[in-house]
């Protein structure tokens, strides 16, 4: 199974790195990521594997969520099958 995490905020330094560690804390492993910076404004796409997640998945989307308020970013984490119902026509 595959998660879609996105990330928008003001540019910093380490915003990937500490997105990948609590990628990692929860044993979500990155399978690809697309990141750039639009004048200051950071943004980036990142599909995971959550086959080995060693936390519920609402747990995982929370501690995302709750990792992005301390980075002054919009951090969301959804589950693949919810992503693509969302962008079906």
């Amino acid at each position: 199974m595959r998660a879609v995490i996105s990330v928008v905020g003001c540019d910093s330094v380490g915003i990937i790195a500490q997105v990948s560690k609590g990628c990692a804390d929860c044993g979500v492993n990155i399978l690809d990521i697309s990141q750039t910076v639009l004048q200051n404004y950071f943004t980036m796409i990142m599909i995971t594997d959550i086959d080995k997640i060693n936390v519920p998945f609402t747990e995982f989307v929370d501690r995302m969520a709750s990792l992005g308020k301390k980075l002054n970013l919009e951090i969301h984490a959804m589950h693949e099958d919810i992503f693509n119902a969302m962008h079906r026509i």
